[in-house]
């Protein structure tokens, strides 16, 4: 297709949409007086409308029931997270049995690694991404020093060429086979934070296992935004927020995945607790830990309710919609996105530079994008005027057109008001 940079063409986009009209599902911010242009659904989506009857739901029935709730609310407590299973394996491509929700982000990283990290005193060491999420790389130093290990020695790091932005799929192939004997763990976030670069997770799973590690995925910047296969590309476990593309509200619950060859192996160790005790014998409260057959079995505490109520008024929108109609859409409305920027960079022969991949089956919903000659003043100007966008230093405006909620025409209205802050 051949874009123009016009509102009428952008309002024309629009009007062929099909998932046009569930941008009214979503309630915006405004700034003065009007809604905002809302390009930081890779860090917080915006509040669907329809998540206030589900939370109301479960605060009518905590009032009216009491503990009663557990087993007779309309969405019983007890087993409030099974009905995640069925929509959310659609969402990463596996089976039901094998995704659940229960904490946070981390939280689950380090209760995955605990069963899959097991470092020997010749396969101890973990590869990851250089300038991976800081959250991450604070959780993997600190599981490899609760090992006794020491990081420098342990954590291998594939870097970025000279001059480069994004990492090389033959390098961290390359890596994976430098290591070798000696690699325990391979531990990448599916698709990078900084520069919206989308991993071949399939190729990557595929020579970490040749080499005898385990392979986890970080997909907080991909769940809800890419076309996962977990289950087909064996991948032993991953797991992800639910805040950003699946718009489930601040530091929500996580969602886990750990695949089917794993759940009846007995010898892989576990953090347990309670809720991962045998379903059916979990009030028996015996003294010996039987694991539910699953990815529920690593679960550990009695859920959040409170907390799962917004995140599966979200994932029910998902399945309305599916996979297959976000992603085309993603792509093409990052695709325009992308060449508004191109187009008001030769109108003002300024000097952006898009530090994300420009092969679409490399990239999703995000263009970072570096300002060179520009400084924080036009991010502040950005934001004055109802751009909500996202800054990461030195010098990058991260933007995310996310599907469901994000149109055309702001994409165009984003053009001018980029160019006006830059003309002065």
């Amino acid at each position: 297709m051949t874009f123009q940079n016009t509102r009428e063409f952008a309002q024309e986009l629009d009007a062929q949409d099909i998932l046009a009209h569930y941008r009214n599902e979503f309630i915006f911010p405004e700034v003065n007086g009007k809604k905002v242009i809302y390009f930081t659904g890779n860090s917080l989506g915006l509040q669907p409308k329809r998540t206030k009857a589900y939370v109301d739901d479960v605060m009518n029935d905590w009032a009216n029931l009491g503990v009663e709730g557990h087993f007779y609310a309309e969405k019983p407590w007890w087993d409030y997270h099974e009905r995640f299973a069925k929509p959310l394996s659609k969402i990463v491509g596996a089976l039901p049995s094998e995704v659940t929700v229960m904490n946070t982000l981390t939280v689950n990283l380090h209760l995955l690694m605990a069963s899959f990290y097991k470092p020997t005193p010749k396969r101890y060491k973990i590869l990851c991404e250089a300038k991976a999420f800081p959250s991450d790389q604070y959780m993997i130093q600190s599981q490899v020093q609760f090992h006794g290990l020491n990081p420098n020695d342990t954590i291998v790091e594939i870097q970025r060429r000279e001059g480069e932005h994004n990492i090389r799929l033959e390098d961290v192939l390359a890596k994976i086979n430098e290591v070798g004997d000696e690699l325990a763990l391979v531990l990448i976030g599916g698709v990078n934070y900084y520069t919206g670069q989308v991993f071949d997770m399939k190729a990557i799973t595929e020579a970490g296992h040749k080499a005898g590690a385990y392979v986890g995925w970080d997909l907080a910047h991909a769940a809800g935004n890419i076309k996962l296969e977990l289950h087909d590309w064996n991948v032993d476990f991953a797991a992800w927020c639910s805040y950003k593309y699946m718009n489930s509200g601040p530091g929500n619950a996580s969602g886990c995945f750990i695949h089917e060859m794993h759940h009846n192996n007995t010898k892989l160790s576990r953090l347990a607790g309670w809720w991962g005790h045998n379903k059916e014998r979990r009030f028996k409260m015996e003294p010996v830990f039987d694991p539910v057959r699953g990815a529920d079995g690593w679960q550990v505490s009695n859920l959040p309710i409170l907390s799962l109520a917004p995140y599966l008024a979200s994932v029910d929108m998902f399945d309305e919609v599916g996979m297959d109609a976000l992603i085309k859409k993603r792509d093409k409305i990052t695709a325009y996105l992308e060449f508004i920027l191109q187009q008001i960079d030769l109108e003002v022969d300024s000097t952006f530079e898009i530090i994300t991949p420009t092969n679409s089956s490399e990239r999703a919903c995000q263009l970072s994008v570096f300002l060179h000659g520009e400084g924080r003043s036009l991010f502040d100007y950005l934001m004055k005027n109802g751009v909500i966008t996202d800054w990461r230093e030195p010098n990058v405006i991260r933007l995310a057109p996310v599907p469901l909620y994000c149109s055309f025409e702001d994409m165009y209205e984003f053009g001018q008001i980029l160019k006006k802050g830059i003309i002065g």
